[in-house]
């Protein structure tokens, strides 16, 4: 009887994964200087046992692709061939193109058929070998990338589990398993209510005093032996759901370097603890911030080959993505090696768009320069492409890092040498530590990771500064501003001789928040908002007491915003438009389809639509009437958008009003001679959804 090989397929698929792991993680250590004999010789095994056992299945591409990578490795390992970063680099493509044929086979049971021009470039590194250590050739670009290029849940069923003494569980039942544990930590609240009413008997001196002290010292260990165990439960239950950080560092990675070629940019993507476990959870919803900041580091922040040289840099750019743990923390860090955030520009696009006053900008430090970034529909990007520049990207990062997963997020920007995003995170949003406080009579609640101090200080130690109240914190002024007062409660008389101030910080700007008392301090399990709550920015969740009553999670980073708005100083971002009525674009296209799906579009968001069928036409009707904003086509009869461009550009009228090219070109040419002529923004057709052209277009209009 014939094999079966689909049965050993899955298998495959699971072991190739793990030995690319380590092939990739060796190249790292060899291009960084630090591999010896023995790690060159375990990145060569197991290219080897990936050619081995695609043979067997008779997976040909694979195998082909294999070979000639194992090739090269032999030669470094028998030292006829020298590393360097080209070579490194070379490699990677070949383990990237593995990799995605690995993924095909998973998705398909056929791999993909192997690059001839990788192929080429492997054989040429071993043939073109002399005394002298060559260089082998830049690599050419490489193909799209892969559907693989963010964690699926396919890719996350499929992680292998690192202990031999482990079985396979459905992450379903696992969802199950912590979801009943948030209800028991909820459920342990009400008994631990329970023993603080049972002190309250005591101290009211019952008659059974004796009988009730003895019971709520029984009591009080019952309690204490069930939060161990609970502990224990919870802890065991939640390294089921943990995975590895390579289910998002490695497909981004490989996506990167991708889009790296596309851009023409030579980009090397370095990623370090990967190996790093986070709760089921917080995978799924890192891998897109992730992505984004990725794909501004090669689009805005790593500069031109020629640039970089200019400036003394390797041509190559290079992108690190690193993990590391800290207490119950894990810290990611997203950096380039490019020419670091443009402080200036940034400056004087809030001033453009009305965010700030020139005056307000002269006051305001570098860091929250930088900060301003993350408003909604804030970009410095000199056209709006398919990659970035859309203002719709960081303002995403932030609300999914900071609302949704619960950490916090900062920026180092080096001029010349490169930009750092540092992203805090737990690891896990099962349970967290919750601090419950008491101000206006109402209770809130604050995570543990933004509270940074709890003091007891006599009233005289809060002083007036600049006609503000602060405390002297670690020689340092941190703002005083009662909670009530931010929150929007009354503000009750204090029965307190002394000040009972909660420090909130974030990054490294602090508020000191006078309450009236502090309540708890335990872990509790966070809920969601409802659906029609989400959009308050104040409330990251709510957390149910001992009592079954609902308590709002305050939002640090939110508070501190207002605190700074008080003050006079700061930013926020920009109101809601009351409306887009009255506000006329011109569209103009030689497609009757088009014209209609972009005037149905946008009248379905009130704004005013005119047509034009080419650039003529759409010249004639510019200069006919008043246009708020501009939509064009490249490719049109008699003429072309680039020409159509160049021409509104010249019109006083439409010196600045905003121009967008919608076209299905997406060469790089092509998007350069936009900004050439004048474009705000340039879409590809074959990009094109509804939010992409409204929000584009709300960005530009401010």
């Amino acid at each position: 009887m014939a094999l079966d090989i689909k049965r050993f397929v899955a298998r495959f698929v699971e072991e190739a994964r793990d030995h690319l792991r380590r092939i990739e993680e060796g190249l790292g250590q060899l291009a960084a200087g630090g591999a010896d004999a023995e790690a060159v010789n375990a990145i060569f095994r197991s290219a080897h046992t990936v050619k081995g056992s695609s043979r067997m299945l008779k997976l040909v591409a694979i195998t082909e692709t294999a070979h000639k990578v194992e090739d090269v490795l032999g030669a470094l390992r028998d030292g006829s061939l020298s590393a360097s970063p080209d070579l490194c680099r070379l490699l990677q493509r070949g383990i990237d193109c593995m990799s995605a044929q690995v993924d095909q086979v998973a998705e398909t049971g056929t791999p993909s058929d192997p690059d001839p021009d990788l192929l080429a470039a492997l054989a040429q590194a071993m043939g073109g070998e002399s005394d002298a250590p060559s260089s082998p050739p830049q690599p050419p670009p490489s193909p799209p990338p892969q559907p693989a290029a963010t964690a699926t849940e396919a890719q996350q069923a499929e992680v292998k589990l690192k202990s031999a003494e482990t079985v396979r569980v459905q992450l379903s039942k696992l969802d199950e398993l912590i979801k009943l544990m948030g209800e028991v930590v909820s459920s342990h609240a009400r008994l631990r209510q329970r023993l603080v009413d049972l002190r309250g008997f005591e101290r009211a001196g019952d008659s059974w005093g004796g009988k009730v002290q003895g019971f709520a010292r029984d009591l009080r260990d019952d309690v204490f032996t069930q939060e161990l165990l609970m502990d224990e439960l919870h802890k065991k239950a939640l390294i089921m759901r943990m995975l590895p950080l390579s289910i998002v560092f490695e497909p981004a990675a490989r996506m990167i370097r991708d889009l790296g070629h596309s851009l023409g940019k030579d980009v090397q993507c370095v990623t370090q603890g990967s190996d790093i476990e986070l709760d089921r959870q917080l995978i799924d919803r890192l891998s897109d911030p992730i992505v984004h900041l990725l794909r501004n580091g090669v689009d805005h922040g790593l500069e031109p080959q020629e640039t970089r040289q200019a400036a003394g840099k390797p041509g190559h750019g290079t992108l690190r993505l690193t993990a590391r743990q800290d207490g119950g923390f894990v810290v990611v860090e997203v950096a380039d090696d490019g020419a670091g955030l443009p402080v200036a520009g940034i400056r004087d696009k809030a001033i453009k768009k009305g965010l700030l006053t020139a005056e307000q900008v002269a006051a305001m430090t570098e860091t929250e320069i930088i900060d301003l970034i993350f408003l909604p529909g804030f970009s410095t990007s000199s056209i709006i492409t398919d990659v970035s520049g859309r203002g719709v990207g960081m303002d995403v990062v932030k609300r999914v890092v900071v609302d949704e997963l619960q950490g916090s997020i900062a920026v180092e920007s080096r001029p010349g040498q490169g930009t750092t995003f540092l992203l805090r995170l737990p690891l896990s949003l099962a349970v967290m530590r919750v601090l419950l406080v008491e101000a206006g009579g109402q209770a809130f609640g604050f995570t543990a990771q933004y509270v940074a101090h709890l003091l007891d200080v006599p009233a005289e130690r809060i002083i007036t500064v600049a006609e503000r109240k602060a405390v002297i914190i670690d020689n340092e002024f941190v703002p005083v501003v009662p909670l009530a007062e931010l929150v929007g409660v009354p503000v009750t008389p204090s029965k307190r001789s002394g000040c009972l101030l909660v420090v909130i910080k974030v990054r490294n700007e602090k508020l000191a928040l006078l309450v009236d008392q502090l309540l708890d301090e335990h872990d509790m399990v966070i809920k969601p908002l409802p659906e029609h709550l989400r959009g308050l920015a104040l409330v990251s969740g709510m957390v149910m007491t001992g009592r079954n009553d609902l308590v709002s999670v305050l939002q640090a980073s939110t508070l501190l915003d207002a605190a700074r708005r008080q003050r006079g100083g700061g930013t926020s971002a920009p109101a809601e438009s009351a409306g887009t009525v009255g506000i006329r674009v011109l569209v103009v296209d030689d497609s009757l389809n088009t014209r209609e799906i972009e005037k149905d579009v946008l009248e379905a968001h009130g704004y005013q639509v005119t047509l034009a069928e080419d650039g003529i036409d759409g010249l004639a009707k510019a200069r006919a009437g008043q246009f708020d904003a501009v939509l064009t086509d490249v490719e049109m009869p008699n003429m072309d958008g680039f020409s159509l461009t160049a021409a509104l550009r010249k019109e006083e009228a439409y010196a600045h009003v905003p121009i967008i090219i919608i076209t299905s070109r997406e060469k790089e040419e092509d998007k350069r001679r936009g900004i050439q002529v004048g474009a705000d923004a340039y879409i590809v057709k074959g990009d094109f959804d509804q939010s992409n052209l409204v929000d584009t277009l709300k960005s530009l209009l401010g």
